[in-house]
């Protein structure tokens, strides 16, 4: 049984993003902006996917835009504001990422007492953003120092937004870093955010690490969810859980519920 089930009592969970508006300090935090407002929109979100049924929540903060390889302090300690006032309203397994940077993941984990991290911890990239490599040696000796030995890590192996450097196949690439960091689950992307997962991609990936969770990160809707769900353990799910589908809105629990029901129809078919 993978830890995925154990964690969160189904089999293929869906692990719902939660997007925080932009924060302070990124470009698009205006005068006169707040806090306050960044927690009120976290807040409805949150009962909306609740309410919706999904399994779990990855807080993001998606709105930060252009993201950073090394985060400002700001930005972590403002992710932790905001989950710390959710705290209690919290009813499902929840984990954090902080977007291009691990190592702000990873303790804003310990602050938060996050079940799980999504990010890019290994590999070698070029983007809009420019060109950066990750250090999972360093990552993985910071986790053990803050003692998160229960902290699932969520690897990006091929990011929708950069050019992996790395030619190999996806499928030895992901040997390869099974091999020497253990992780939790590979996050299976497409070439853009957005859209599908190549299937053969992921079952791939899956052959290449049997006992891995192995999660389809973008593209998911509610007329693909079951195919994808055939060759992943489980799915990270954004978008389309918005309003019309729209990135930039807030979440509809009417579309959330739709999309639950669906995929809980599939489940008892496994």
């Amino acid at each position: 049984m993978l830890w995925t089930e154990k964690m969160f009592g189904v089999k293929k969970p869906i692990f719902a993003m939660l997007h925080l508006k932009a924060l302070p300090g990124d470009p698009k935090f205006r005068y006169g902006d707040s806090m306050k407002a960044v927690v009120d929109q976290a807040r409805a979100d949150l009962k909306a996917l609740q309410d919706g049924g999904v399994d779990g929540i990855i807080f993001s903060n998606e709105f930060s835009l252009p993201y950073q390889r090394k985060m400002d302090f700001v930005t972590p300690a403002a992710m932790a504001r905001v989950i710390g006032e959710l705290m209690s309203e919290i009813r499902v397994p929840y984990g954090a990422d902080c977007i291009s940077d691990g190592l702000a993941s990873l303790e804003l984990a310990a602050a938060v007492d996050a079940k799980f991290i999504r990010g890019t911890f290994c590999g070698t990239y070029v983007g809009d953003g420019g060109f950066y490599d990750n250090d999972f040696a360093y990552l993985l000796r910071r986790k053990a120092a803050l003692h998160l030995d229960d902290l699932k890590m969520l690897y990006f192996i091929n990011p929708e937004s950069d050019h992996n450097l790395d030619t190999r196949p996806l499928a030895e690439i992901a040997k390869s870093v099974v091999f020497k960091a253990s992780p939790d689950g590979l996050c299976i992307s497409a070439s853009a955010a957005g859209q599908e997962v190549n299937e053969e991609l992921m079952s791939s990936v899956k052959k290449a690490a049997p006992d891995v969770a192995v999660i389809c990160n973008t593209g998911c809707r509610i007329d693909t969810i079951k195919e994808k769900l055939r060759y992943a353990d489980a799915a990270v799910v954004g978008t389309t859980f918005k309003k019309n589908g729209d990135f930039y809105s807030t979440v509809d629990c009417d579309r959330v519920k739709a999309f639950m029901k669906v995929v809980k129809e599939y489940r008892k078919e496994l």
